[in-house]
C-alpha cells in the first residue's frame, strides 16, 4: 500500500521494511517522475513501460488507496497513475520550516494570554513547554511509521494498523480537530471583522446596519476569498500565502510587545476614561504600594485554569500536516523532517510564549479569552491596534483554505475511499464543509467552547493515542518487544493521551454545569 514506491513493491512488505529504514525509498519514484514528462512528447522508451504494463491492477489498487490530498501534492495526470512522485522532493528545508510552522500557528495565540492568567506565569511556561516536547515527540513516532511502512498519509497508517476502523478515527480526529480550527478561525472574522470597519468608519453606536453585522460577513468573507481558494486542486498553490500569514502573526506579537510599555496599570474602559484625565491612572494605590491587580501572578488555580490546557494542545497540533510536509522536503529523510518539526515547534514556543506573557502583563487579570478585543475596551480608535487587526483577519482567512485540505481528504478516505479525483465532487465537499462551519459559527456561543472542547477530544488523539497505538500494532514483536524502550515510551505516550483527554473533558463539564464558565455566559 506504498504510495511512494513502483507498483511492483507496492505489496511486498519485506521490501518495504528493506527499502524504507533511512527514509529514501522513494528514490526509484523521483529517477522515473523526472523521466515521466519527456514521454508525452512521444518519446515512450524512456517511461519503464515494464512497470506500467506488469501489473495495471495493482497500479490502480494504489491510485484507489491514496489519498486524495497526496495526489494534489504530486501533481500527476490522471492518465499517469503508475508514481505520485512528480511533486515530490522539490520543497527546501527552509520552506518546509516555514509551511509547518504555519500549520501550528494557528488563532489559538489569541487565547493564551487568557490561559496564562488562569495559571500563572510560571505555570503556564512548564504546560507549553511539555506539551511543545510531547508534540516533537509525537512528530518522531509518526516519522517513525512512515519509514518503516512507507506510508506518508495519517489515514492509510490507521488503515494500516487497524484496517478501516483505523483509517476512520484517524479520518474523524482530522475532521473535528480541523473543523474546529477553521470555526475558530471564521469567529475572529465575525468578531474582529465589524469591529474593524466601525472604527475606521468612527461609527459610535452602531444601528443595525447589514456591514457591520459579523454573520453578514463572515458569509461573505468565505464566498469571496475562501471558496476560491479551497477549489484549488493542488495543495502546493495555497504555500505561498504561509509567508504573508506568518510575518502577519509575527506584527501581532511585536505590537503586543510595544502595547505593554504604552498601557498604564490599571487600564481604564474606554466608556469612562473619555471624559476622564489619563494623568489620574496609576498603578499604585494611595499608600505608594504596588496596586495588587497589577502584580503578575506565578501560579494561579481557578476554574478556568481546565481551559487552559485544551488551549495549548490546540496551539501545537501539527501532525495531519506533517506527512505531506515530509513528501514535499527535498531530498527527505527522518532527520532531516524531524529538524524542520524541532525547527518549526521552537519557533511557534518563543512566539507563544512571548504573545501570551506581554498580553498577560498588559492587563493581567482583565485579560480576556479573545486577547485584541481586550484593546479595544481602552481606545477602540487606536490606530495601531486597527492594523494588528487586519493582519489578523487577514493571516486567518488566508489559513482556512490551507486547513481545509486535510478534512477533504479525511471525508475522501472515509466515504469515497476507491474514486479517483473529480471535480464535482471536491467542489461539494468544500461546499458543505464550509456551509456548515459558518452555521456553526454564526450560532457558537464563544470562541473559548470551540477551543475547550475540540482540544480536549481530538488534540489528544492526534498527539498522543494515535501515534502510539498505531505505533504499537505496525511494529512487529519480532523487531521490538512489547518490553523494549520504544515501545513502553508508546504505552505511556498513549496513557498520558487517555488521561489528558479525561482530565481536561471532566473539567469543562464540570465548569459549564456550575454556570460560572465564561464560556456559557459569553462577553
Amino acid at each position: 500500500m506504498s504510495e511512494d514506491k513502483p507498483a511492483d513493491t507496492a505489496e511486498t512488505a519485506p521490501a518495504e521494511v528493506n527499502a524504507i529504514p533511512n527514509g529514501k525509498g522513494h528514490d526509484p519514484g523521483e529517477e522515473i517522475s523526472a523521466k515521466t514528462p519527456p514521454a508525452e512528447g512521444g518519446g515512450k522508451e524512456t517511461v519503464p513501460n515494464s512497470t506500467q504494463n506488469a501489473s495495471p491492477h495493482r497500479t490502480e489498487n494504489a491510485e484507489a488507496n491514496l489519498p486524495e490530498g497526496q495526489e494534489f501534492l504530486s501533481g500527476v495526470d490522471d492518465k499517469k497513475t503508475t508514481h505520485f512522485t512528480d511533486f515530490e522532493g522539490k520543497t527546501s528545508f527552509g520552506m518546509s520550516v516555514f509551511n509547518l510552522g504555519n500549520a501550528i500557528m494557528g488563532s489559538g495565540i489569541l487565547g493564551l494570554a487568557y490561559a496564562m492568567a488562569n495559571t500563572g506565569v510560571v505555570l503556564f511556561l512548564v504546560l507549553l513547554t511539555v506539551v511543545a516536547v510531547l508534540s516533537s515527540y509525537s512528530i518522531h513516532i509518526l516519522l517513525k511509521l512512515s519509514g518503516i511502512v512507507g506510508i506518508r498519509a495519517y489515514e492509510q497508517l490507521g488503515y494500516r494498523a487497524f484496517g478501516t476502523a483505523g483509517k476512520m478515527a484517524a479520518g474523524i480526529a482530522i475532521t473535528l480537530q480541523n473543523i474546529g480550527a477553521m470555526s475558530s478561525y471564521l469567529y475572529i472574522v465575525k468578531y474582529e471583522f465589524p469591529l474593524v470597519i466601525q472604527a475606521f468608519l468612527r461609527v459610535d453606536k452602531p444601528a443595525g446596519e447589514w456591514y457591520l453585522n459579523g454573520n453578514y460577513l463572515v458569509m461573505i468573507v468565505s464566498v469571496a476569498v475562501i471558496f476560491p481558494l479551497a477549489l484549488m486542486k493542488q495543495l502546493g498553490y495555497l504555500g505561498y500565502t504561509s509567508g504573508f500569514s506568518l510575518s502577519c502573526m509575527v506584527f501581532f506579537l511585536i505590537s503586543v510587545i510595544y502595547k505593554k510599555f504604552n498601557t498604564p496599570c490599571p487600564f481604564s474602559d474606554f466608556a469612562f476614561n473619555s471624559t476622564a484625565s489619563m494623568l489620574n491612572v496609576s498603578a499604585m494605590d494611595p499608600g505608594g504600594d504596588p496596586d495588587p491587580s497589577c502584580i503578575p501572578k506565578m501560579a494561579n488555580l481557578n476554574s478556568q485554569t481546565a481551559y487552559t490546557i485544551p488551549i495549548l494542545a490546540f496551539a501545537f497540533v501539527c501532525h495531519p500536516e506533517v506527512l505531506p510536509i515530509y513528501t514535499e522536503l527535498r531530498n527527505p529523510t527522518k532527520k532531516k523532517m524531524q529538524h524542520v518539526a524541532n525547527i518549526s515547534i521552537a519557533v511557534m514556543y518563543c512566539m507563544y510564549f512571548l504573545a501570551a506573557l506581554f498580553g498577560y502583563l498588559t492587563f493581567y487579570g482583565e485579560v480576556e479569552a479573545e486577547l485584541l478585543h481586550t484593546y479595544s475596551r481602552i481606545d477602540p480608535y487606536d490606530t495601531l491596534i486597527l492594523c494588528v487587526r487586519v493582519a489578523v483577519l487577514t493571516a486567518v482567512t488566508l489559513t482556512v483554505p490551507i486547513v481545509l485540505f486535510p478534512v477533504r481528504r479525511a471525508i475522501n478516505q472515509m466515504a469515497f475511499p476507491n474514486k479517483t479525483f473529480n471535480w464535482p465532487r471536491h467542489i461539494a465537499i468544500a461546499v458543505v464543509l464550509l456551509t456548515f462551519i459558518n452555521l456553526l459559527v454564526i450560532f457558537a456561543p464563544n470562541i473559548l467552547g470551540i477551543f475547550g472542547i475540540i482540544g480536549a477530544t481530538s488534540a489528544p488523539c492526534l498527539i498522543f493515542i494515535f501515534p502510539a497505538v498505531f505505533y504499537l500494532r505496525i511494529v512487529p514483536k519480532e523487531e521490538e518487544p512489547m518490553t523494549s524502550f520504544p515501545k513502553v515510551m508508546a504505552v505511556c505516550f498513549a496513557t498520558i493521551g487517555v488521561l489528558f483527554m479525561i482530565m481536561s473533558l471532566s473539567f469543562i463539564i464540570l465548569d459549564w454545569t456550575s454556570g460560572s464558565s465564561n464560556a456559557s455566559s459569553g462577553h
